[in-house]
């Protein structure tokens, strides 16, 4: 396989299946995108069977020089993988969420999901600055067309308003890249991964990134781009834009800003730990007041992503690996809720609260698949969210006592508005009659919720095999940040063993005179 350029066959197919699904009828265009996306997530498969855990931190890459200092070079290691393979899992299940949901526009719709699927491969493999950076705002696109063109009745302003936020900060992050390889003289990230840039320099870059990866995130106070655009997206469109998008900032985070610029990281954490704080108990509580269903689920989405940034600015491995997990995790189970709830939308076409209840009689299937979605969000152990939950927590008290401390109120106040929410739509009486003539899931439904399940529950008994192939990466960057990393509060050290002859009756017979019988 070491020859084999499986990356760029993962880009080609579904960007030549997004050409032809332009060209072909409706009916048609659901079968190529589902095929496209099916084939691309076996080719992601093999991938992941061929990955070599503790082998070389880059694996099946490909070079070629394109011109100037830019290159077409694509590479991945054990962070990257996963993330793909997110993608790659979730983009079938979205294409048969729309399967009958979309009437208009079908071709140009799978289109702009295969190219959507085109673009987050690319930005996690992208080797070359220029490349990621095109990947990573070319991402903007399919995204604006799909809320602009199948949203909600207010989806033009959900569309300009995700537009602008996130292209502003990008324009600084371009700025930031210029002067970077100007400084380094090269575009390959894995050598400016090593590059010491100068430290007066580093802050500047790690502001002008921040802005970009913060609003992409999103992070308190720039995150009121994304209740709208949930709100006015698809159901489909939710899925892919909770699942994947929102993990292009955290991923920025941990592949640019921190091993690039450590010294501005470590004088700067108060900022991201400051902002974290404030998101995880102020949109836990905003979430608590909502009466739509996709409004709460947007809003547990920032404080989720918070717990996910505290995290990784927590500089060890424990809270840099709980972070990684957290957004494999938050990836498959807050695109199961954006479909459970699209599923009763589908039925009753509204999104209100108060409009449900007493959904466990009539719909006794779909019961048990949100309540399992619902735990896993809150972190329930044996889960997926209880695992990554639990690590960054135990990394960040290692870093800070204090930002420990309000994450894990943000974490009762997220168990407080996800159960309110699951109360008042399954519990409850069974009064009004179209809510008595719901029907419970169709065979179609049941093939996307059982694998989301599936997922949930196999990172939560078994973390270790998504954990593995990212260790030794995670690793690398402890090691980069360790000479800049501040000292943390909690003054953790290992307990000292006890020397070998003091468990026999001999050596200290008298002070340990009750203890070896």
């Amino acid at each position: 396989m070491s020859g084999f350029p499986i990356l760029s066959l993962m880009l080609a197919v579904p960007a030549i299946a997004a050409v032809a699904c332009l060209f072909i009828g409706d009916k048609m265009a659901r079968f190529v995108a589902l095929g496209a996306t099916l084939a691309t997530f076996v080719l992601g498969c093999v991938m992941w069977a061929q990955f070599d855990i503790g082998g070389a931190q880059w694996q099946f890459t490909e070079r070629a020089d394109l011109f100037g200092r830019f290159q077409y070079a694509l590479g991945i290691d054990g962070m990257a993988l996963m993330l793909i393979m997110l993608s790659v899992f979730l983009m079938p299940l979205c294409i048969l969420a729309s399967w009958d949901a979309i009437k208009q526009r079908v071709g140009l719709y799978m289109a702009m999901f295969l190219v959507m699927e085109t673009i987050m491969i690319g930005v996690f493999c992208a080797q070359d600055l220029l490349l990621f950076y095109i990947f990573f705002e070319a991402g903007l696109i399919p995204m604006y067309f799909i809320i602009g063109i199948w949203g909600g009745a207010n989806r033009i302003y959900a569309a300009f308003k995700f537009f602008l936020y996130t292209l502003l900060g990008s324009v600084l992050m371009l700025i930031a890249i210029i002067a970077m390889i100007a400084e380094a003289g090269t575009t390959d990230i894995p050598t400016l991964l090593n590059y010491d840039f100068p430290v007066q320099m580093q802050t500047w870059l790690w502001l002008a990134f921040f802005a970009s990866l913060a609003v992409k995130m999103p992070m308190w106070p720039v995150h009121t781009w994304l209740p709208d655009a949930h709100v006015q997206a698809p159901t489909a469109g939710s899925m892919i834009l909770a699942g994947v998008l929102l993990k292009l900032g955290a991923y920025g985070f941990i592949r640019f800003m921190m091993p690039m610029f450590p010294d501005a990281s470590a004088q700067l954490m108060w900022i991201v730990f400051g902002l974290s704080m404030i998101a995880v108990v102020y949109t836990s509580l905003v979430a608590l007041a909502q009466s739509d269903m996709k409004k709460l689920i947007a809003y547990s989405s920032v404080a989720h992503m918070a717990i996910v940034t505290a995290g990784l600015f927590a500089f060890n491995q424990q809270g840099i690996e709980g972070a990684l997990i957290i957004m494999l995790s938050h990836g498959v189970v807050s695109a199961a809720l954006f479909f459970c709830v699209g599923v009763i939308y589908d039925r009753l076409h509204t999104r209100e609260i108060d409009r449900y209840g007493g959904l466990a009689v009539n719909m006794p299937a779909y019961a048990l698949f949100f309540m399992l979605f619902t735990m896993a969000s809150i972190g329930l152990p044996g889960t997926s969210g209880f695992v990554g939950e639990f690590l960054s927590l135990a990394g960040i008290y290692e870093a800070s006592s204090w930002v420990a401390f309000v994450c894990t109120t943000g974490i009762i106040l997220g168990a407080a508005y996800m159960l309110y929410l699951y109360r008042r739509v399954v519990f409850g009486e069974l009064t009004k009659d179209d809510v008595k003539a719901m029907p419970d899931l169709t065979a179609r439904e049941w093939t996307i919720m059982a694998p989301l399940a599936a997922v949930a529950l196999w990172m939560g008994v078994y973390p270790e095999s998504f954990l593995a192939p990212m260790r030794g990466d995670v690793t690398t960057v402890v090691a980069r940040l360790a000479p800049a990393k501040p000292a943390g509060d909690a003054h953790l050290a290992a307990g000292k063993p006890k020397p070998a002859a003091a468990h026999g009756e001999t050596a200290h017979g008298s002070s340990h005179a009750g203890g070896v019988q």
